[in-house]
């Protein structure tokens, strides 16, 4: 079969009977509804005016109607998923920004977009899911209007997805993904994880994010594979899912494979008759402990990888087996290019700490009306994308910190990751972030934010002189904070920037 360039050309990829979309408690929705869900969509929102490059917010809960209309409108115009929880003021900026045309959302849902975008004269278009119908499916009901000016379905180089950078230290940047960006990525990881189209992969990630488009819905649908869509993360839930559904795979981030591990003991019997062909990691660093004890619970490999969003996801991967799988290391290559780049530009020798930089067809062309940030983001055709990191000489890349992240002790560069690999050996220790905290005379102290392992007990004083023995005292965390729960950002993903104020350091 042909490469894909387009989401249309992607969906066709499967077999007509073939499973596309499942969620649990419901009929599949097969490749041949899909695409006649995406056909339909088309019509509909052509004939309200709306097409090629225009910018579609939407706004739904998690499940299999997200996938859906993700699929279906952004291959007839662009989806700009935003994350439900966002409050009113967050929703307007956000539609500002993005140039909105319309916005989709749960038909009855009271979400304060609607206020938002009433304020900014931005149409509702109502989404009802079909009770009775398989998953996924759904009716749009926009208002009347002329027919789009660029109709039809979209094309390699339109703008398929559009995304806003985290923003935690300033305002968010605007990240347009092209067909042939995010078709590229799916590829990628179908081929990497080898995915067959008999094989589901269970989604928990949240569908507003690049992680679960991409790796978990859009990979699957270019394997003519299919998806089940939960409800969203639930650790409680997991393994009743796990035991109707029979994924072969799931995709998420290290601290929903923590939550899942706490409760994997009880789950025994259902992961003993529902055995995983591979899990997948990505979005943030999996602690090495936690890579080996998922791969006793379930007896199948843990394939930790490295994405972003301006790379369509992924970047680097490990491999499957039998090739050699590192903890602690996000892998070799595993779509684009990859390299080290020195502050001057050039390329640096295997061994040699750098800045992490990217080229291929999965990769954004630059950000939207931001000539300072793309003039600082791309260099020599490469993406820079401020990790910083080396490679060995076969190619494994190690994660040393982000830049931005680097604590900076009075002149002594510090790599959080760098400790908190450290902390994780403690047999008390169930998570650990290392972060920075404001000093008067050094500028930059060390911190850390403990969870215990249930049943476990420390001390701060255990934790640091422990870390003490295995670290250079300049890297030893001044202050421990023991917590029940750590801070976490819309996705799940543990954010050091913003740590200090959030846990009450900073006065």
């Amino acid at each position: 079969m042909t490469d894909s360039t387009t989401l249309a050309e992607l969906v066709a990829r499967g077999d007509d009977g073939a499973p596309a979309i499942r969620t649990p408690g419901r009929d599949a929705l097969t490749y041949d509804g899909l695409r006649a869900l995406s056909q339909c969509t088309l019509g509909v929102l052509n004939a309200a005016g709306i097409g090629r490059n225009d910018r579609i917010a939407i706004v739904l809960p998690n499940g299999p109607e997200m996938a859906t209309a993700f699929v279906s409108l952004a291959a007839c115009a662009t989806a700009a998923p935003l994350n439900p929880a966002y409050k009113r003021e967050e929703f307007e900026f956000y539609l500002s920004d993005l140039g909105a045309k319309a916005v989709i959302v749960l038909d009855g849902d009271e979400t304060p977009i609607i206020e938002a975008a009433a304020k900014l004269n931005v149409p509702i278009i109502p989404l009802t899911p079909d009770a009775d119908g398989p998953a996924g499916a759904f009716t749009l009901t926009p208002g009347a209007g002329a027919p789009a000016a660029a109709g039809g379905p979209a094309g390699p180089d339109d703008t398929a997805l559009i995304l806003h950078t985290s923003g935690t230290t300033s305002r968010p940047k605007i990240v347009p993904l092209s067909h042939r960006n995010v078709s590229a990525s799916a590829r990628n990881i179908s081929n990497w994880l080898e995915l067959e189209a008999a094989e589901c992969c269970l989604n928990v990630m949240p569908l507003f994010h690049i992680h679960g488009l991409i790796a978990a819905v859009l990979s699957s649908l270019y394997a003519g594979a299919s998806v089940a869509c939960t409800p969203g993360f639930s650790a409680l839930k997991f393994f009743s899912w796990v035991d109707e559904i029979k994924p072969s795979w799931y995709t998420a981030v290290p601290t929903m494979h923590q939550a899942i591990l706490a409760r994997a003991g009880r789950n025994r019997e259902i992961l003993a008759r529902n055995p995983l062909r591979l899990i997948r990691s990505s979005s943030s660093s999996l602690p090495g402990p936690v890579m080996t004890e998922l791969e006793e619970v379930f007896g199948a490999p843990v394939i930790e990888s490295y994405g972003m969003t301006e790379a369509a996801h992924q970047m680097a991967s490990n491999p499957l087996p039998p090739r050699e799988r590192r903890p602690g290391c996000v892998g070799i290559a595993a779509g684009p290019e990859v390299a080290i780049m020195a502050p001057d530009g050039a390329l640096l020798a295997p061994g040699e700490i750098g800045e992490i930089v990217i080229r291929g067809d999965n990769v954004t062309t630059g950000y939207e009306n931001n000539d300072k940030a793309n003039a600082e983001a791309f260099t020599n055709g490469w993406f820079r994308t401020g990790d910083q990191g080396k490679l060995d000489a076969g190619g494994y890349l190690t994660l040393t910190g982000r830049l931005k992240e680097i604590i900076n002790r009075g002149g002594e560069k510090i790599s959080p990751r760098e400790v908190d690999d450290v902390l994780m050996t403690h047999p008390a220790v169930s998570q650990a972030v290392v972060f920075a905290v404001p000093h008067d005379k050094l500028g930059e102290d060390v911190a850390a934010a403990i969870v215990l392992r249930e049943g476990e007990e420390a001390s701060e004083r255990d934790i640091r002189d422990f870390a003490a023995e295995r670290l250079a005292s300049f890297k030893v965390p001044r202050k421990i904070i023991l917590t029940d729960e750590i801070p976490k950002g819309a996705t799940g993903k543990l954010q050091r920037i913003g740590l200090a104020e959030k846990l009450g350091l900073v006065p």
